[in-house]
């Protein structure tokens, strides 16, 4: 699967390139065959029902077969999705499931693996097999669901939650400083790194694309409502009075623009280096523009964003500009997608070589195996 998405990025070698796909001729795939008969147990009005349609809905253009596809899981509302999918699927254990998923990928190169998590399984119990698999770069697409709350068990704060949030578990307000999951991915040199939120199909869809063409680890955070327990966490990055200055898009070779546009229908801001910081920083760019308020001049100063640089530097910049308060500034799109050799592919290759140097049967090697060198005889 070679595929362009409306962010600009290109795949760079499919990550689906070794699962088998339909039959020439069959007929193509729907969203309903990829929904399974489970009643669906989210609260009302969750962000997660805008997530699990967007997948059912993408699935079928994978053109893969659906007992090829399989979703793991560990422990939290978002953890339940395996079961609304017509897949195979597995609801692991609390933090991880990227473990279990790493070994299924690695074991079965014919099978398109997912993980879902939230930011409460993922980066609390789940934090260090978290970042193993994205160093290691294992052919998976990982979900991270982050509503900033732990919604499963009723409303304690979460890894992701503001400083000073009241909660049940800390009725005086958080003292913890919040993790960023796109910084956290980027430090830790993931090869895929993007961010989209539930409630816009068209984003969440272009991402959840070129995640799944990606050839190694793939980790998308979506900004994801919680209605009962967080309810307005994202307003800032969704109402329509604000969110023109909130959210930053990024898209791969454009200058990286955002803010309510001006009569001319431009962007109002952007994001340049920080000569002072050696980062970067959001500015106004009338203050860019000259004595003549050139728009041109000013976009001329902009960073361009480059997906596909090697050196995650300026991805991490561009992640550090979101607000770990009430997200009055949050940079959403692909932060970093590259190419580099994944864990899995390299350990089958290990094992062939192994085995293509080994003399005599099967039966043979594993008999030397057992009687090797570190073997003694007791008399």
């Amino acid at each position: 699967m070679s595929t362009t998405t409306d962010l600009g990025v290109p795949a760079l070698r499919s990550g689906t390139e070794s699962v088998p796909t339909l039959d020439a001729g069959a007929p193509a795939q729907t969203g309903k065959e990829f929904t399974s008969d489970q009643e669906v147990r989210w609260c009302p009005g969750c962000g997660d029902y805008a997530v699990l349609k967007a997948v059912q809905s993408f699935l079928p253009d994978l053109g893969l077969r659906r007992e090829n596809i399989v979703f793991v899981s560990g422990i939290g509302c978002s953890s339940r999705f395996p079961y609304y999918l017509d897949t195979y699927g597995m609801h692991s254990i609390h933090g991880r499931a990227p473990s279990i998923a790493t070994g299924i990928a690695t074991a079965r190169e014919d099978l398109n693996v997912w993980v879902v998590t939230g930011d409460g399984d993922a980066l609390s119990i789940g934090g260090n097999h978290l970042i193993h698999a994205l160093r290691r770069n294992i052919n998976m697409t990982i979900l991270l669901f982050n509503n900033r709350i732990y919604g499963l068990t009723k409303g304690q704060y979460s890894p992701t939650s503001e400083a000073g949030k009241i909660t049940k578990s800390t009725p005086m307000g958080s003292l913890d400083h919040p993790f960023n999951p796109v910084s956290l991915a980027l430090g830790a040199e993931a090869s895929f790194v993007a961010r989209t939120i539930d409630s816009d199909r068209k984003h969440l869809t272009s991402v959840l694309a070129a995640a799944a063409a990606h050839r190694g680890t793939s980790l998308v955070e979506i900004y994801q409502n919680c209605p009962i327990f967080n309810d307005g966490a994202f307003d800032a990055i969704k109402d329509r009075d604000t969110k023109d200055n909130a959210l930053i898009p990024l898209v791969h070779g454009q200058p990286v623009t955002y803010g309510v546009p001006d009569a001319d229908n431009n962007p109002t801001k952007g994001v340049i280096r920080d000569p002072a910081t050696g980062g970067v920083k959001a500015v106004d760019l009338a203050d860019l523009g000259g004595p003549q308020g050139d728009h041109q001049t000013a976009l001329d100063q902009l960073i361009v964003h480059d997906a596909h640089n090697p050196d995650p530097s300026t991805a991490f910049a561009i992640s550090r500009l979101t607000d770990s308060g009430y997200l009055n500034t949050s940079p959403i799109g692909i932060f970093r997608q590259v190419q580099r050799p994944t864990y899995d592919d390299q350990a089958r290759a290990q094992i062939r070589s192994s085995q293509d140097a080994a003399p005599g049967t099967p039966t043979d090697r594993l008999t030397t195996l057992i009687n090797g060198t570190d073997t003694w005889t007791v008399v």
